[in-house]
């Protein structure tokens, strides 16, 4: 599992070190796709891609379970590590989630999140006793 908060910059090849922590999790490749909130990226190591696609796979044939496997998969790429720890960012979802140069890596369980520093910083955790309110009845305990 992931966990962690990590501030790294893309440099101007687009290149970006992933934390040796999450290095040693995700292995020498792995997914990264466009993450719902605005501003965010999901990397998913090769395991946890593959039970994603067949979550995907097991949804029911209609307009939205479509559109949902659409936006994933259409912009899932395979990246792999270089021997500094790097790994490239595709233009296209560099570009989907504005990421300029400062970025935070944030582990997230079965996925790592790349968000841009200041949509990072936006993030306001204000509701959370509503929140975890919300969750309880779910059955979380905190």
């Amino acid at each position: 599992m992931f966990k962690g908060e990590y501030n790294h910059t893309i440099d101007p090849k687009n290149r970006l070190i992933i934390p040796a922590k999450f290095r040693e999790q995700l292995g020498e490749a792995f997914v990264i796709t466009r993450g719902l909130e605005n501003g965010c990226l999901y990397i998913y190591g090769a395991e946890e891609w593959n039970r994603f696609e067949e979550n995907l796979r097991a949804l029911p044939s209609n307009e939205n379970s479509r559109k949902l496997v659409r936006y994933f998969t259409a912009n899932a790429a395979d990246v792999e590590v270089d021997k500094q720890g790097r790994i490239l960012i595709p233009t296209t979802l560099k570009e989907a989630a504005e990421l300029e140069k400062d970025v935070v890596l944030a582990g997230v369980l079965t996925r790592i999140e790349i968000w841009a520093k200041d949509k990072w910083d936006q993030n306001v955790y204000d509701d959370m006793n509503d929140i975890a309110e919300q969750m309880a009845e779910l059955g979380l305990s905190i």
